[in-house]
């Protein structure tokens, strides 16, 4: 897989290419104002009763929303952090207290010229923060260790967990307090000196990061991971061969990254010299990826096979309907290659809320069965949480998908689709 850094209007792009196939793409508005991962020391303004939710100043300028259900608080007697929800949040929490918490969305204003866009929503809050790195996911506020969900075998979680355990011998370092760690899928074949040094490095930064959280002013803490980052973190459980950057500041992005959570990518990241290197998007160009990024602007997808994916948004849910065209294959092949195409452009064009698929209509209970194994499979890959709830009566797959970021269309402002943009 090679990943590719660029720029265009000061958005920073990354995208992934598996055999010259876009595999990943993540931007980075400029206009951006708070952005996924963020960690913030914020001051609670008010309480909405209705919501069971506070709204918070994050630095002065910005509000976020905070659940009832995504606060914590730490038992008295036992020192264990607690999920809210148990009882209202205005009787835990007042106006005018200070509390650190982290960005579950982004928030990108709307432009003042741009009618075309809504402006995204109010960010969401959660005081379970998290520090991600390459292999583990550091949660200060989680009493035990675990593996992540995408890794469904038995087995290979239970040795996985065996792994943690050994890892909390092994890491003198830590002192024997190895708890609130994540294991990522990408570190089920890791060495077990090389999750420790992460490990390490991650509660490290926690505590650096306390001092911070005092006084009465609320201000942006830490910001949450970049394209740059979240690309890599996100493709750490493939064979990455190339880092391609184009200019100095992208070389020493990649390169501080790498440095701190994957050594072993240093000497992948590789200096492009183009021609027209000024010119916006030079390298995309160069590899020859531009037709399919500007294809994901398109309500529709082919199919290897001959048919295709009519993909439409609506303000309530996403549809996507599949169509066998010139596809002569049986009914099941078609929707297996139609489950794994719909994946990907849920990931590449970053869809999120509910998702309505309409299959090609099979009757067969196995058939069934293996379309929604194949689906399963295919969303595994994908960062982002992303849940099967099943056919419905109707035939329909519903899927639900919680984005990180603004959907891709959303990233941009108009004049970048007019002619001379993208």
């Amino acid at each position: 897989m090679d990943i590719l850094i660029e720029e265009l209007d000061s958005n920073l792009w990354t995208a992934a290419l598996k055999d010259g196939q876009l595999a990943g793409l993540e931007v980075d508005p400029a206009l951006e104002e708070v952005r996924w991962g963020s960690i913030y020391w914020a001051k609670l303004n008010n309480i909405d009763a209705a919501q069971d939710a506070a709204f918070m100043n994050l630095d002065g300028y910005n509000t976020g929303i905070l659940f009832n259900k995504d606060t914590r608080r730490t038992d008295k007697k036992s020192g264990v952090f607690i999920k809210g929800g148990e009882k209202a949040i205005g009787k835990t929490f007042q106006p005018g207290q200070m509390i650190a918490v982290q960005a579950k969305s982004a928030y990108l204003p709307k432009e003042f010229d741009d009618y075309a866009r809504p402006e995204t929503k109010t960010p969401q809050l959660s005081m379970d923060i998290t520090l991600p790195g390459r292999y583990l996911i550091y949660c200060p506020m989680m009493n035990k260790n675990r593996v992540s969900m995408r890794i469904k075998d038995k087995a290979m979680r239970k040795q996985l967990l065996k792994m943690m355990d050994e890892m909390g011998r092994a890491g003198e370092e830590l002192e024997g307090d190895f708890h609130g760690y994540i294991m990522r899928a990408a570190a089920a074949d890791t060495q077990t000196d090389m999750l420790v040094r992460e490990a390490v490095i991650l509660r490290e930064a926690w505590i650096e990061m306390q001092p911070h959280l005092e006084g009465s002013e609320p201000q942006l803490i830490m910001l949450g991971p970049d394209a740059i980052q979240r690309s890599l973190s996100d493709h750490a459980d493939q064979q990455i061969d190339t880092i391609e950057v184009t200019t100095i500041d992208h070389f020493k992005h990649a390169e501080e990254w790498c440095q701190v959570f994957a050594p072993d990518l240093m000497t992948k990241i590789n200096p492009i010299e183009l021609k027209d290197a000024l010119d916006d998007l030079a390298l995309f160009h160069e590899r020859d990826i531009m037709g399919q990024i500007e294809n994901l602007f398109n309500a529709y997808a082919f199919l290897p096979g001959g048919g295709n994916l009519i993909i439409q948004e609506t303000a309530a849910l996403t549809s996507i309907d599949v169509n066998r065209g010139v596809d002569k294959r049986s009914k099941l092949s078609v929707n297996i290659e139609a489950a794994q195409e719909a994946a990907r452009q849920m990931k590449l064009r970053n869809t999120g809320g509910i998702v309505v698929i309409d299959f090609i209509k099979m009757n067969n209970k196995k058939e069934q069965g293996q379309l929604i194994a194949a689906l399963e499979e295919a969303i595994s890959k994908d960062p982002c949480t992303v849940q099967i709830h099943g056919l419905t009566n109707l035939g329909l797959m519903e899927i639900s998908r919680k984005r990180r970021t603004p959907p891709l269309q959303d990233r941009f402002s108009k004049e970048q689709f007019d002619e001379g943009g993208l």
